[in-house]
């Protein structure tokens, strides 16, 4: 196996699932496995330019990627539906951290694309700011005051699901078969 090839296949087995993740929480399942092989197709035809560590760079790559196809309404759709299916999979009161998850998984679904994608860059990839300002192509001075100000708007999107009470259905009397109220 050549050097390249050898380098290549431990990019691969390192950073596949974090490029398939942050493909994930961008677009959904539907398109995450095309954005991965499009990604490492790019990866391998530009082997030597790859810098160290790879996965900032490959997240950029597929950062690209998604943006190239087009697809935003049809990403924006299917996330909302991934996130919806994690939040309607807990029913009940099983504790305090379920619902908090549940409030935070809806907030972050109310949130622009923008705002999104630096909260998951940071939290869910566990990306410094200057790694996820390389995969979104800003600063990191740029990436700290998004970071910021995504964060403020994820927190009063969580405010404002908490403050407004749950609509009760309106109850209506019961008729009997004659007509008139029982």
């Amino acid at each position: 196996m050549s050097d390249d090839a050898a380098r290549f296949t431990a990019m691969y087995d390192t950073c596949r699932q974090r490029v398939w993740a942050y493909a994930v929480s961008r677009a959904g399942r539907q398109v995450a496995d095309e954005v991965v092989s499009e990604t490492f197709t790019v990866a391998w035809r530009r082997i030597g330019d790859i810098p160290q560590p790879p996965l900032p760079w490959l997240l950029g790559v597929a950062r690209n990627v998604l943006r190239d196809t087009g697809r935003a309404e049809v990403r924006r759709a299917s996330l909302a539906a991934e996130l919806r299916e994690w939040t309607d999979a807990v029913e009940g009161d099983i504790a305090d951290d379920v619902a908090d998850r549940i409030a935070l998984l809806n907030a972050l679904v109310s949130l622009g694309d923008d705002d999104r994608e630096v909260l998951i860059l940071a939290a869910w990839q566990g990306l410094t700011p200057r790694e996820a300002a390389r995969v979104v192509g800003c600063t990191a001075a740029t990436l700290r005051v998004r970071l910021h100000r995504a964060r403020r708007r994820l927190a009063r999107a969580v405010a404002v699901r908490d403050e407004v009470p749950p609509v009760r259905p309106r109850v209506r009397p019961r008729v009997s078969t004659a007509g008139e109220e029982a």
